[in-house]
């Protein structure tokens, strides 16, 4: 069965050569119970270990039923371990985290053993040694005896011809030992048992044959009891664990010790907010470096923005904005669009003047607290958004709000008054270009100043006595156009200084027309001239002094104005709720008979070449921090791990191969992973619905892709498989024996 001719041990210390036996003959048969005694350091356990294949011998041969094994390799003997041999050993080499249950069932699931098969198997060895009602109990909380117990349990579910026992009674009682060879008696019957001891009395009535060794050598080999010859060996065919029970022990080796897991798990933890946090940080330098072009049509250049009109030219009616804000991914619809491109000048007319200049934004869309004052209550009442150094709303915020705001210093047009004040802190996000300030009034209030903003975008032209004039916005200018009530309907008002422009310098009862051409209409209101003003008569027809702004502008009814430029929208922007879904909702919008402008996609960038720079570095980046992220975390699981540089030993002493060993390991180690990928994913989409609210996390939600979420786990497993690849290495590339004497 088992020979070893001239056979030697050698090991190798810092340049020292020490010798573990010499030059060792002697054979083995099923059947036997052999005893091996010496004084300690005689090199029977080093012996047992060669005979086990846990070490390996540097000189003469060892046959295997008439095979030689002097060219075998660690996977020749992790073969070889697990078709013949069952080892106890004196300090029993169990798992303590696993149960009694899970120790023998650890042996089976390793050979190849189907579950079906495992548990009507292990139950009954469990019995036989006495163990039922301990079979779901810690194997740490077992005494010595017991402990035996079930490495002998253990040995039996391995069911191989061969049995080595190095002291199995060194660490036990008197009565647990005689308990213990008792059972090795009762297993010893067609097997072969070698047994290392330093107390041959305990076995002296069992054993039938004696081995002494002394100094390397064996002095003595006697035979006490005849040994019937055993015709049938009983070798069983070789089977490997499944997927199924590597998947198993994988997961239940994450869990079993807690404290190992929660360690682990911190350093995944760690590594998937480090490569998230950055690769959004780079995403995030990348987009602002992208949103750097240049568009002179728009203020507002939100990314999330889609311009639209019909397409037939039509007016956008209450009905297809309630359609519009049905639509998938809309975050809110700006009916009158064009206050979003276009700034407003305000001005106190008082003694000390304050100045007020931005855009128009519905309230309703105010996000925030205010730093200052309160939120409006009556229309004329409105809050801005501004900076923090703006000289009259930081400095001298109290007095700015107490005045009123007169629309281009127009003591006749609209006013409003500030009530609350926010400043844009250096964390938000402007999506403006050329002012970032923002006035949130109400929605009646925009609807009242579409008709100016409309004049600003529109070409208007005054034709007097067969002439065309072009209007400017300029107060003052002879052709501007003005309101006031105190002009009939159908009327206007003209200064004396265009009376050049009539016929013989009379330009009373003359027609006047008032042409506005604009992208979407073009309107004509046809009126008479009635009144001639000047220096002198102005207050009494207008109620205004000669020194007033407006003084020489041409003065219309307000609804005669009103006709003009206070018009069904036209234009209207969608804001997307999300950048990725810009060109989904417009491609809905384009299917629904709109027209659509996507803003990002009309901004000059001047910025292309640092962009594949950026791109360049982001790639370097990214590739230097998993290498890092690799190192440190490898370093810190290695010294986790340490403790299971014993237990992946044992797993190799009971059977395992290397790659059965190194498939447990990944799956331990991408359990962990994803576990912690799944935390963190988790934390993500509670802060992203509002449920909790952490800063970090905030600052990623916007620039990551479900394509990134998806590289970044992929980065992690193979970082994990590689984690697991270069610990398995260390503690997989020499001797079982010799890698549980030593750490990795």
């Amino acid at each position: 069965m088992l020979k070893l001719k001239n056979v030697s041990k050698f090991y190798y210390s810092k340049g020292v050569i020490a010798s573990g036996f010499n030059k060792v003959s002697i054979e083995f048969k099923i059947g036997e119970f052999v005893a091996i005694v010496g004084e300690s350091g005689s090199g029977k356990s080093t012996l047992l270990n060669v005979i086990s294949g846990l070490d390996s011998y540097e000189e003469g041969e060892m046959y295997i039923n008439g095979e030689e094994t002097s060219h075998y390799r660690e996977s020749d003997f992790e073969e070889y371990r697990k078709k013949y041999v069952s080892n106890i050993f004196q300090n029993f080499n169990l798992v303590n985290s696993y149960t009694v249950y899970q120790n023998v069932e650890l042996v089976m699931l390793l050979n190849g053993y189907k579950r079906k098969e495992v548990k009507r198997k292990v139950l009954e060895l469990i019995d036989k040694v006495g163990l039922k009602k301990y079979r779901n109990t810690k194997v740490s909380k077992l005494s010595g005896g017991q402990k035996q117990r079930v490495a002998i349990a253990r040995a039996l579910a391995k069911d191989t011809p061969i049995i080595v026992c190095d002291e199995p009674t060194g660490n036990l009682d008197s009565k647990s030992a005689k308990d213990v060879i008792k059972l090795l008696k009762d297993i010893s019957k067609d097997k072969l048992v070698i047994v290392v001891t330093h107390n041959f009395s305990e076995i002296e009535d069992i054993a039938t044959r004696v081995v002494k060794m002394h100094d390397g050598k064996i002095v003595s080999d006697k035979e006490v009891i005849p040994t019937e010859k055993v015709e049938n060996e009983n070798i069983k065919e070789s089977k490997s664990i499944g997927l199924f029970n590597m998947i198993r022990l994988g997961i239940r080796n994450t869990f079993n010790i807690i404290p190992k897991f929660v360690l682990i798990f911190v350093v995944f933890l760690f590594i998937t907010v480090s490569l998230l946090s950055v690769y959004a940080s780079l995403q995030k330098d990348e987009y602002e470096e992208g949103k750097l072009g240049i568009n002179y049509y728009f203020n507002d250049m939100r990314d999330t923005r889609i311009v639209i009109k019909k397409k037939d030219g039509s007016a956008i009616s209450n009905d297809d904005f309630n359609n519009l804000r049905m639509i998938k991914n809309v975050a809110n619809i700006v009916e009158n669009d064009i206050v979003l491109d276009s700034p407003l000048w305000f001005e106190s007319l008082d003694d000390n003047p304050f100045n007020l200049y931005g855009t128009l934004v519905d309230v309703s869309l105010f996000e925030g607290k205010l730093d200052y004052g309160r939120m409006p209550e009556a229309d004329n009442e409105v809050i801005i958004l501004v900076e923090p150094y703006d000289y009259y709303f930081t400095d001298k915020v109290e007095e700015a709000l107490t005045k009123t705001y007169y629309y281009q210093a127009d003591k006749g047009a609209m006013s409003i008054k500030v009530v609350g004040v926010k400043y844009l802190d250096e964390g938000m996000f402007s999506f403006s270009f050329g002012t970032e300030n923002k006035i949130y009034v109400s929605s009646s209030l925009i609807d009242k100043y579409m008709k100016d903003i409309n004049r600003e975008h529109s070409k208007v032209t005054v034709n007097l006595n067969n002439k065309n004039y072009e209007s400017y916005n300029a107060m003052g200018d002879s052709h501007d156009i003005r309101v006031s009530p105190r002009v009939p309907k159908g009327r206007a008002y003209v200064s004396e200084g265009i009376s050049f422009e009539c016929y013989d310098y009379n330009c009373k009862n003359r027609k006047l027309s008032i042409i506005v051409d604009n992208l979407y209409y073009s309107d004509k209101v046809d009126l008479t001239i009635s009144e001639v003003y000047n220096e002198k008569n102005i207050e009494s027809l207008l109620w205004i002094n000669k020194s007033d702004n407006r003084f020489g502008s041409i003065f219309i009814n307000p609804e005669d104005y009103n006709r003009l430029f206070n018009k069904d929208s036209y234009q209207a922007s969608v804001i997307a709720d999300n950048v990725d879904n810009v060109d989904a909702v417009s491609d809905e919008l384009e299917q629904l008979g709109y027209s659509t402008l996507q803003i990002r996609k009309t901004l000059d960038n001047a910025a292309g070449d640092a962009l594949k720079v950026l791109k360049i570095m982001k790639l370097v980046v990214i590739i230097v921090l998993v290498i890092t992220l690799f190192f440190i975390s490898y370093f810190v699981i290695k010294l986790i791990l340490k403790s299971r540089n014993v237990y992946f030993s044992t797993l190799r002493i009971l059977g395992a191969n290397f790659r059965h060993l190194k498939r447990i390991l990944d799956i331990e180690l991408f359990t962990n992973a994803s576990l912690a990928y799944i935390t963190y994913i988790g934390l993500i989409l509670l802060t992203k619905y509002k449920v909790i609210n952490v800063k970090m996390i905030n600052n990623i939600i916007g620039y990551l892709k479900i394509q990134d979420y998806i590289l970044m786990y992929i980065i992690l497993v193979v970082m994990s498989y590689l984690i697991s690849t270069r610990f398995a290495s260390k503690i997989f590339k020499q001797s079982a024996m010799k890698s549980y004497r030593e750490e990795v």
